[in-house]
């Protein structure tokens, strides 16, 4: 098994734990909650702080970071690699920290505004926004710090703690749902997450004594390495903030239709979520210090082997999700939860249209990272402002008559377009691009055909549903798996 295999099944196994985990709260939540205007209103709260932890700390600062602190590795040694993170550290803690404080105290016009992120909600909702939201920022600002870890362990190669702090973090919402909730109510949850968020950034505290890690105060704006990180980050930060965009015009929309359509997207979401990390970041995050490397010391022909097995790869791996949701999703949510007909209907439809998006999202996780390991950030802006436009437009459109379903529509396609922007721009870097198309090709015959297996067991098949569900999805997966054996065989020897 190659090293990136490796690293990709590390990461894959504890992320499937993590959705595992995070599945069992979303249970709690729901069991506790069930679709009302509370549970709303912790939605919306959460997606503010996670806008500032992806702009400053997250995934802004992991895409950007890792390609030159890999640089640093390779070519300057350790310590003036943790002397370059100390001096991003600082700067990029101190903003995160300044824009904490601008949203607890404009709060109540962020919320409330008509391009703010809950203008339909009530006077007593969006109240209770604006104060689950400043708590919810204490969690942000030690995301912050938790962050900047996990990116320069994962610079070093290092996978196992930081794929580990996602469980760590669910564990602390757990605790808010269980313990907490019955006493202070949708606050306890919010409590919940702070813990979560501390016991992310412990865990991973003993992994940076095995690097020499060495940390001082420093803001140097001149060091030639802060330089570097803040040319790549800038564009990042806008992407990812038109990202973010997208996130909280689609809860702007979903306000204004019937209770629960928040949640219905929140909950979709989240579901595509499972695949998309499993399959997408766990191979996407393993790749990026390897690509990185194979720029900073010029091997140019080697990284665009990695990453034409890559997509084909990743490609094989995004269809069969699909099915298997479509499959399973109505049977498992009839079984497991207390929805109404009618709420059903709407999480599992909007689901669908988030999930028609899968195979764009998971592409667009290694798509991105091949940008940044060249250290070309400006592409991926400019594919994502093309997105963002499109999802708005459309947005603004449809959301009335289409409701939740037709939002997640909106969302899979600008997605889509972004991928395929991004796959046209990469072609110079893939190789055999016959074999590419011709792995695509054998993946959407291997789902229809799975497909079909799947619903043929599910209407003739008369057995306890569980049992009948199960049965039908081992059986479209072994299907599948018998067109795209090949790229099976090409993921372990990544």
């Amino acid at each position: 098994m190659s090293n990136i295999f490796k690293a990709s099944l590390i990461i894959g196994v504890f992320f499937g734990l993590n959705k595992i985990l995070a599945l069992l709260r979303q249970y709690l939540i729901a069991k506790h909650f069930g679709f009302s205007a509370e549970i709303d209103a912790f939605n919306v709260a959460n997606n503010m702080p996670d806008l500032i932890f992806s702009l400053f700390a997250g995934g802004a600062l992991a895409m950007a970071f890792i390609p030159v602190f890999t640089e640093y590795l390779d070519t300057k040694g350790s310590i003036l690699s943790w002397k370059l993170f100390s001096k991003v550290t600082t700067i990029l803690f101190s903003i995160t920290a300044l824009a904490s404080l601008a949203i607890a105290i404009f709060a109540p016009i962020l919320v409330s505004s008509q391009i703010g992120i809950a203008p339909g909600f009530n006077t007593s909702q969006q109240s209770l926004v604006v104060n689950l939201l400043r708590i919810n920022l204490i969690a942000t600002l030690i995301f912050s710090i938790s962050g900047l870890i996990t990116a320069s362990l994962q610079a070093h190669r290092h996978f196992l703690l930081p794929a580990i702090a996602p469980l760590f973090y669910n564990f602390g919402i757990i605790i808010g749902a269980v313990f907490l909730s019955p006493i202070l109510g949708i606050y306890g949850l919010t409590y919940g997450v702070v813990l979560g968020a501390l016991l992310h950034l412990l865990i991973q505290l003993p992994a940076l004594v095995r690097y020499q890690f060495h940390f001082s105060v420093s803001i140097d704006f001149r060091d030639p390495g802060v330089k570097k990180v803040f040319r790549l980050m800038i564009p990042r930060i806008l992407t990812v903030l038109l990202i973010q965009v997208t996130f909280l015009l689609r809860d702007n929309f979903a306000s204004r239709l019937e209770v629960g359509s928040v949640t219905a997207l929140t909950y979709g979401y989240f579901i595509m979520q499972v695949p998309e990390t499993l399959i997408g970041s766990s191979i996407a995050i393993a790749l990026l210090p390897t690509l990185s490397s194979h720029m900073s010391r010029q091997k140019r022909e080697e990284f665009a082997r990695v990453l034409t097995t890559s997509i084909r790869i990743l490609v094989a791996a995004s269809i069969i999700p699909v099915v298997l949701v479509f499959i399973s999703l109505g049977p498992i949510l009839k079984l497991i939860f207390d929805f109404s007909v009618t709420q059903r209907e709407l999480l599992m439809w909007t689901t669908h249209a988030f999930m028609a998006g899968l195979l764009g999202q998971i592409l667009l996780e290694v798509f991105v990272r091949a940008f940044y390991a060249r250290q070309v950030a400006m592409m991926p802006l400019l594919a994502t402002l093309i997105r963002t436009v499109i999802f708005i437009v459309l947005g603004i459109i449809f959301y009335k008559t289409t409701g939740a379903v037709g939002i997640a529509a909106i969302d899979s396609l600008s997605v889509s377009v972004e991928a395929g922007i991004l796959f046209i721009m990469l072609l110079p870097f893939i190789r055999q691009k016959l074999l590419v198309a011709k792995t695509f090709g054998k993946s959407i015959l291997g789902g229809f055909a799975a497909l079909s297996a799947g619903l043929i067991i599910l209407f003739y098949l008369q057995v306890p549903i569980l049992i009948q569900v199960s049965i039908a999805v081992l059986f479209a997966t072994g299907i599948y798996l018998l067109f795209v054996i090949k790229e099976v065989k090409l993921l372990i020897k990544l």
